[in-house]
């Protein structure tokens, strides 16, 4: 009998079984392999100055450092998870490996604007190919119930960490050793992992290593990933720049054109690249749905919180990073007692709960002041708001890959991380024009409103779901 990740509740969860020595190896592949690509979606960030003084880009140049990791990392997530269930999720893990590490290589060795550029956009290549199938991995190595939401817990502790790790790295390492040196560290990381990986990670299947015959769904393939390079690149111009932009606006406008587009490819071709039965199973929506609104508002919380504990409170960015180090450390806390609360819980409960707990911690900002324990105040909703964020992370997670069988679960943690990339690209513009039309307080009561309000839906959809079931 399959361990129930129904929100039915739990009195004594049941004990995780031990894990084996080569199951606790492929488990600190995998996080590794996360945890050093969450390192690179800011530890460059503190560096751009720097960066761009040496290698002679302007300003409106080093926005495209950041934007041409996002646009493949972001837009190719669904794509290579589904590849991953036809050829093979060890080959292409590997595969992004190799990319990703020899993408570090040029990026620190990089002698001109264009070479860093490309660098970049290999790192968001490999990136794509690494996040989605490690997922998988994770996901049919470790079955549902206890071991998964253990897994899943550690993976989304180091990824919550590997932010704030990169922000901290970033500045020592760009102060003592230059900017070169933080991606000369992704380059060693990503060496070592991929020399270890191919003797911890299990084989491919038969099937998979012989490669699936099938052909591959070309309209669908081309149309969703059309449409999500829009999207991630209207909404990550966007937080430069606002939303009334020529591109961010024809950007949008051809994101949905495709994306609807992929909609209608999808209900017709006789094997289409995302099955619409999978995406309207009530634990993938509604899961996807809870991550989705989760990573937005503590992405853009975060974004919010760093922009007024130095503008508003006077703080310098060493103090603040300590203040956020210290939420590090809850979201730690969280990450390792996910599996308890989901065990005790459901995945379903634990899920609402998460997004409940975000909601009340965040709501208390509407009121922020500017006083000597404006901080602290600060800190400490923070800090609560990033344990009901872990726990919310952890349970979509379970929820949105719970009863799909192996072969589908490549497209399953696709979708689960398309949900965070593009968690952390809308979050940030849409509160930070909130916060540009009504202020900081204002834009903390929007975050709070948009979570509450996704407790409500996703409460009402899985409970509607699991009294139907």
């Amino acid at each position: 009998m399959p361990y129930d990740t129904s929100d039915a509740l739990r009195t004594s969860p049941p004990p995780a079984p031990a894990l084996s020595a080569r199951a606790r190896l492929t488990l600190l592949v995998l996080c590794t392999a996360q945890f050093v690509v969450t390192l690179d979606f800011s530890i460059l960030n503190v560096a751009l100055p720097v960066l761009g003084d040496d290698l002679g880009m302007g300003r409106a140049d080093l926005q495209w450092a950041v934007t041409a990791f996002a646009l493949p990392s972001g837009g190719l997530l669904l794509l290579s998870g589904r590849l991953a269930d036809r050829y093979g999720r060890r080959r292409l893990f590997l595969l992004g490996l190799a990319v990703f590490t020899a993408a570090s290589v040029l990026v620190t060795l990089a002698w001109n604007p264009a070479a860093f550029l490309t660098g970049r956009a290999l790192q968001g290549v490999g990136a794509a190919l690494i996040v989605p199938t490690g997922m998988a991995l994770l996901t049919t190595t470790f079955p549902e119930g206890p071991q998964r939401e253990r897994a899943l817990g550690i993976s989304g502790t180091l990824l919550s960490l590997g932010y704030t790790t990169g922000m901290v790295l970033g500045g020592v390492l760009t102060d003592g050793l230059g900017w070169r040196s933080t991606m000369g560290l992704l380059a060693a990381a990503g060496a070592v992992v991929l020399a270890v990986a191919p003797g911890a990670l299990p084989p491919d299947g038969a099937a998979a290593r012989a490669g699936d015959r099938r052909p591959v769904d070309l309209p669908g393939a081309l149309t969703v990933t059309g449409g999500l390079f829009a999207l991630v690149y209207g909404l990550s111009t966007a937080a430069e720049d606002g939303f009334g932009g020529i591109d961010v606006i024809v950007a949008l406008v051809a994101a949905a054109v495709l994306l609807g587009t992929f909609a209608a490819v999808e209900s017709r071709v006789a094997d289409p690249l995302v099955p619409l039965p999978m995406l309207r199973r009530p634990t993938v929506a509604w899961g996807n749905l809870g991550g989705l609104a989760t990573v937005s508002t503590m992405t853009a919380l975060i974004f919010l919180l760093t922009l007024y504990l130095q503008e508003e409170l006077g703080l310098s960015a060493f103090r603040t990073g300590l203040l956020f180090g210290v939420q590090g450390l809850f979201a730690a806390f969280a990450g390792l007692t996910a599996s308890r609360v989901i065990g005790r819980l459901g995945a379903h409960r634990a899920l609402v709960a998460g997004l409940l707990l975000q909601t009340v911690s965040t709501a208390p900002l509407l009121w922020l002041g500017t006083g000597p324990a404006a901080a602290w105040w600060a800190l400490t909703a923070a800090s609560a708001g990033v344990v009901g964020n872990l726990w919310a992370v952890v349970a979509y997670g379970v929820t949105a890959t719970a009863g799909l069988p192996d072969g589908e679960q490549g497209l399953a943690t696709g979708l689960v991380t398309t949900a965070q990339q593009l968690g952390t690209t809308v979050g940030i513009p849409l509160l930070g024009t909130a916060a540009s039309a009504w202020g900081s307080r204002a834009a903390f009561g929007v975050d709070a409103v948009v979570v509450g309000v996704a407790v409500v839906v996703v409460s009402v959809g899985l409970g509607a779901a699991g009294r139907r079931g």
